[in-house]
């Protein structure tokens, strides 16, 4: 088999294939890529025997082995995934080597790095039969090419402020971005434009909660799932407070903006609210008709009183402040028809 390297993204199925790296972040999140991309459509359950991890205290080459020397049966291939190839030991790899140089037809060993350093033999082998994917960023150029074309393939389109601003805010805690990508997908819809305005209160949320969930869960009157998403949100290492504030008072304002006027489909909300995603719009549209206008200005006056108190207008702590506030926006929420709404656990008052 031909042999060279592929960037991630890149497709193609081979004997073998190497993900290589220093952050497991990244290394972890390639390897599902890889691993999805050999599936081809097939399941995942019936075509990938994994082997190391944190589960596995030694790697059983032998297991290994034997999957790698069985034909798949009843299926195009047999996918077999080690973690931790640095844990290898040397005996391990002079097997594996082996294995490569006489390979059972449709059975593909992917290796992830971790757990040590890769040995030299093993990564030139894979570079000669198969393919190897490194996860490196680089610095400088090489790591603005990387990003580059890791938000090339996201689902959302990010304009010029906000690629600059997502690259400083993640510094080397490059692993986050995935999640942030996701986040904003489901928040903005597939194919959205996304500026720095759309950006910001995603950053802080990252790996905790998504800030959609928390407006999503008071929009649909879901106290209890409105309050989990808060404290997620508002978690270690999470956002502020006041960030999370902020997002509120936004999502509520586009309302207010709406509220009375004849605005007929998204495009015509995202004009009059200034916004790309006509998405996004279409929910503020559609919410703030739910509302009315008694509710939407409701909201408002709870979210100015929390601000207040979370600037020190009361002795409650900030996070109470908001669960106080969370709860009671969900609840303007009128009951769907035939709709029992779920129990939330107390709120102070």
């Amino acid at each position: 088999m031909t042999s060279r390297r592929a960037s991630e993204g890149e497709s193609r199925i081979d004997t073998c294939v190497l993900v290589r790296g220093d952050d497991p972040s990244l290394v972890g999140q390639a390897l599902r890529r890889v691993v999805h991309e050999l599936l081809d459509g097939g399941d995942a359950s019936e075509l990938v025997e994994e082997h190391g991890g944190p589960a596995d205290e030694d790697i059983d080459v032998g297991r290994v082995l034997d999957a790698l020397s069985t034909a798949p049966f009843l299926a195009p291939r047999r996918i077999v995934v080690v973690r931790d190839a640095g844990r290898l030991q040397a005996s391990d790899v002079v097997r594996l080597l082996a294995w490569l140089e006489d390979p059972v037809p449709g059975c593909i060993l992917v290796l992830a790095s971790g757990g040590g350093s890769l040995p030299a033999q093993l990564v030139k082998a894979v570079d000669r039969s198969g393919r190897v994917v490194s996860t490196a960023a680089g610095t400088g150029r090489e790591r603005g090419a990387w990003m580059a074309g890791q938000l090339a393939q996201a689902r959302v389109r990010l304009d010029a402020g906000a690629t600059h601003l997502m690259s400083e805010h993640l510094g080397e805690d490059l692993g986050r971005l995935d999640g942030i990508l996701a986040a904003l997908a489901g928040a903005y819809g597939d194919g959205a434009r996304v500026g720095v305005e759309e950006l910001v209160p995603f950053l802080g949320g990252a790996g905790k909660a998504a800030p959609w969930d928390l407006t999503d869960a008071i929009d649909a009157g879901d106290t209890a799932r409105a309050l989990e998403s808060l404290g997620r949100l508002l978690g270690p290492g999470a956002m502020h407070p006041l960030a999370v504030s902020a997002v509120l008072q936004r999502h509520f304002r586009s309302m207010l903006r709406l509220d009375g006027l004849d605005v007929q489909g998204r495009e015509a909300a995202a004009e009059v609210l200034g916004v790309r995603s006509a998405f996004v719009a279409g929910k503020a549209l559609e919410q703030s008709r739910r509302l009315g206008h008694s509710g939407v200005v409701r909201a408002i006056e709870i979210l100015a009183r929390a601000d207040l108190d979370m600037r020190g207008g009361t002795g409650l702590a900030p996070e109470l402040v908001l669960e106080i506030a969370v709860a009671r926006l969900s609840r303007l929420v009128p009951a769907r028809s035939g709709r029992r709404a779920r129990p939330a656990r107390r709120v102070a008052r």
